[in-house]
């Protein structure tokens, strides 16, 4: 078979049972390739995870491995696993992937917001692109005199390819980066977000005059009449014209019909936006720009988060990003040859290349931003980022290797200056820029207690408030509501809505969204537009109902990371507790007042492990949140706000100990609300039965994970004074309170008829929320539940109790850890081994045995 001769290539071959080697067939071959390439690049990206480098970089590098840069050095690997004959089928491939990422971009970029984003960041984007841009010109005619070969294409169309290839932001790229910081909701977040959006518009303008000057490039490039140039100019704005005026208005309309209000989004229409794209690819193929242009425009065209363009979002991103795209870079790799780059003087262009390229771009943007009287660490911090290269730029250079207007030596150049400007962004700017964290913070009240035993007329208490969904909402403000002290003190609300930074890049540009209301971030969620409209509402209305201030806020993270984000807000924001909602979630399905079934919704072990490292970590007291319909009658209330004339019953449930004081401070801020009726269940050992005088004894795991045994302190605790605590604690609320809560009391002798006595106040009371401690310093009572079977540790013995699903409980739970200032951080797990009597001394090894109450 001849193997530079495309034609007689099938597609398939026979077996290899019929002697058909199938790598000389093209679909065997392109798996073969495919793998490989998402294999290395996997590989790669994992190893670079620690540097945080963006996944762009581990792609690029697996091309050029992949390449006659390094494993190609081997001309028996090259030829059978990359032959020469093998690589239109490659590109195009990866080209399909490309034009969809294209229009995914177009889909994602917001003109809107860019218009809105002002003066400040169009004049530092002009800026970032106009001294590169010239400065690439002063390297192109070095290029020219030095490099071989590099004079045979006209200076006009080469003069433009290294202009745009050394001016360009990769907007997606930097997305990534800012998130992987933690820099996207900052104000250098921000700026830097639009204008790299506007420096991606030019971009794409600059890059299709590069394309309509360079032809067919080669030899005849400069024989070409300009007027050819001309007519491709003008083909391509009437082609933006016509998809602004034609198609923009058409895709309006098919977004309307597939909105919310219809039950669901026709496949139809999804196919023919495929379809679409395609076309455009087509047209702008056609014209002789290039295709991707076309898949760019048309996604520029399609309304901008609604669900149509999330379910387009949905079915095209992981399968293009995931699989197509890696073989696009892969490809570039495999075109670009390092070893063309030898001797000094070619050593020595790169370096100048590399410079040429940070110098321009950073010191440009560092001066344009100091004009705009940006602070000049934040100024430098945003030259940094704007240097950042990626996906547009290899774009850029595989269109002039193309269209050959660039060689194989300045591709290569190129290709390592993009490689080593984005490789640098990250570490730069973690060295340069770092947002004030900690520091001296102003004294503040880290638990409940602190603050009810401050005199201060005025004090404020300050709630962080953590969201994953649009389920959370209801639950979270009825319970915001219930603690809100009509009286003295008025209340800060933070809303924080959790997003989880995945490989996916439209789970950052959702936070870029029109921040018109606060709350763009949940447009990723089923039925977005709808009930995020609502939900401003509702805490617009919320915040009217007078001495409630909502402040909205946001985390993009990883879920490794997120609990650094909450505990930052809350010392930040000197927060008094942090409320979190539990992993899982269960609704009542179906009528009457014990519900037969529940759904149960599960957001994933991921959070769960969140919430764990928030409990742990935490600079003051944290709620956790098991939400089983609490708040759902207050969202179904008309009026000004939730909970107005909606009464509540609550159930404050008291063992001893820091956490159950915590507690029933709330339960105490709860009962000054009009229409929340509280009551206190104190939980006592039975002198009759003997376990008031009785010990457990605890002794620590060897193993430090916590999931399948509950933790306690390990700091020793003088028990005596724990039981003075509590008893004026609870004499202290019993006073306070005695007119408006019911307090009650039940001895228990062992633990049956505790479980039996916390189950039944889930179940039969008919109490919306049940309150309870964590109980990390226990009572003789709680440490008694140790060995039970532990369904999710975190909550504690009694939390835990209440939470398990399936035992028929209707009652929300909140457990309450209070911060432990410097005593009682410590925990561990812990195994319940023996009880001894009054006179026997509890085995101590480490403070986390249990004396008598």
């Amino acid at each position: 078979m001849n193997m530079n001769n495309i034609t007689s290539i099938k597609t398939a071959s026979n077996g290899v049972w019929q002697g058909d080697n199938p790598l000389h067939f093209a679909f065997p071959l392109l798996i073969l390739q495919s793998v490989l390439i998402l294999i290395l690049t996997r590989f790669l990206a994992l190893l670079l995870k620690p540097l945080r480098q963006p996944k762009v970089i581990a792609e690029i590098v697996g091309g050029i491995l992949l390449g006659p840069s390094a494993f190609g050095r081997n001309k028996t690997y090259l030829h059978r696993i990359f032959p020469q004959w093998s690589t239109p089928i490659l590109e195009s491939v990866a080209s399909i992937g490309l034009l969809f990422f294209l229009f995914l971009v177009g889909l994602e970029l917001d003109l809107a917001s860019i218009r809105r984003s002002g003066k400040r960041a169009f004049g530092i984007a002009l800026a970032g692109i106009s001294v590169p841009f010239f400065s690439g010109i002063g390297v192109a005619f070095i290029l020219r005199k030095t490099v071989d070969g590099a004079d045979k294409v006209g200076y006009g169309q080469f003069i433009v390819f290294m202009g745009v290839a050394l001016s360009i932001t990769a907007f997606p790229v930097l997305a990534r980066i800012l998130a992987e910081l933690k820099l996207l909701t900052t104000q250098v977040g921000e700026t830097a977000m639009a204008a790299a959006a506007f420096n991606d518009v030019a971009a794409w303008i600059l890059l299709a005059l590069a394309v309509a000057l360079a032809g067919n490039g080669g030899e005849g490039g400069s024989e070409k009449s300009p007027l050819v140039s001309v007519w491709v100019l003008l083909s391509g704005a009437g082609f933006v014209v016509f998809m602004m005026v034609v198609t923009r208005p058409g895709m309006k309309w098919v977004a309307r019909r597939c909105s919310y209000e219809h039950d669901a989004v026709d496949e139809a229409y999804i196919c023919l936006t495929l379809v679409g794209v395609l076309v455009s690819g087509f047209v702008t193929d056609l014209i002789g720009i290039h295709s991707i242009f076309g898949g760019f425009i048309f996604g520029l065209t399609i309304p901008k988060g609604g669900r149509f363009a999330e379910r387009l979002i949905e079915r095209i991103e992981d399968f293009v990003s995931g699989l197509l795209l890696p073989l696009y870079f892969a490809s570039s790799g495999l075109k670009t040859d390092v070893a063309k780059i030898k001797g000094g003087k070619a050593w020595g262009l790169l370096a100048l290349v590399i410079s040429t390229a940070c110098a321009g771009k950073i010191l440009a943007t560092f001066v344009a931003a100091m004009v705009f009287l940006i602070p000049a660490r934040e100024a430098l911090a945003l030259g940094l980022l704007m240097n950042t290269k990626g996906l547009v730029e290899l774009i850029v250079l595989n269109i002039g290797k193309e269209k050959k207007v660039l060689n194989d030596e300045v591709f290569a150049i190129l290709v390592l200056m993009a490689l080593f400007t984005t490789f640098i962004t990250t570490p730069t700017v973690m060295a340069v820029y770092k947002p004030a964290r900690g520091g001296s913070t102003p004294p503040t009240h880290r638990k409940l207690r602190d603050l009810s035993a401050d005199d201060t007329i005025d004090d404020e208490l300050r709630i962080l408030a953590c969201v994953h969904s649009s389920g959370n909402v209801p639950s979270l403000i009825t319970l915001t509501e219930s603690t809100r002290s009509t009286k003295n003190s008025s209340l800060k609300l933070f809303v924080m809505h959790l997003v989880e930074l995945t490989e996916r890049s439209s789970s950052i540009m959702m936070v870029q969204r029109a921040r018109k209301n606060g709350f763009p971030f949940f447009a990723r969620f089923r039925k977005a537009s709808e009930w995020r409209d609502q939900m401003a509402a509702a805490f617009q209305a919320y915040s009217q109902l007078g001495r409630v201030k909502v402040r909205p806020t946001t985390a993009v993270s990883s879920l490794a990371t997120m609990h650094e984000d909450i505990c930052h807000v809350a010392d930040d924001k000197r927060v008094t507790m942090i409320i979190l909602p539990f992993h899982r979630n269960w609704r009542a399905f179906g009528g009457g007042d014990v519900a037969e079934e529940e759904v149960e919704e599960n957001v994933g072990h991921g959070w769960r492990v969140v919430n764990q490292r928030v409990l742990k970590n935490s600079p003051c007291s944290v709620a956790v949140l098991v939400d089983r319909g609490f708040g759902a009658a207050a969202a179904q209330t008309p009026g000004p706000g939730p909970m107005v004339g909606v009464g509540r019953r609550i159930c404050v449930l008291f063992f001893g100990g820091p956490d159950d004081r915590e507690a029933l401070e709330l339960g105490g801020r709860m009962a000054e609300h009009p229409v929340v009726k509280v009551t206190v269940v104190r939980f006592r050992p039975s002198s009759a039965d003997g376990m008031e005088g009785s010990n457990v004894i605890l002794r620590p795991m060897h193993s430090k994970s916590g999931d399948n045994h509950y933790s306690f302190t390990t700091t020793p605790i003088n028990r005596e004074k724990e039981k003075e605590l509590d008893d004026a604690a609870l004499a202290e609320f019993r006073s306070k309170w005695e007119a408006t809560v019911e307090y009650k009391e039940k001895e228990v002798s062992n633990m049956n008829m505790i479980v039996e006595g916390v189950m039944a106040l889930g179940k039969e009371c008919g109490y919306d929320l049940i309150v309870v401690g964590k109980g990390r310093v226990p009572s003789s009572m709680v440490a008694k539940l140790a060995d039970r079977p532990v369904e999710h540790a975190e909550l504690g013995p009694v939390g835990d109790l209440l939470a398990s699903s399936g035992k028929g409980i209707v009652s929300s739970i909140l457990i309450i850890q209070q911060h432990g200032g410097g005593a009682h951080v410590e925990e561990t797990p812990v195994l319940k081994i023996a009880q001894s009597n009054k006179n026997e001394l509890p085995l101590s090894t480490d403070g986390a045995s249990t004396d008598h109450v």
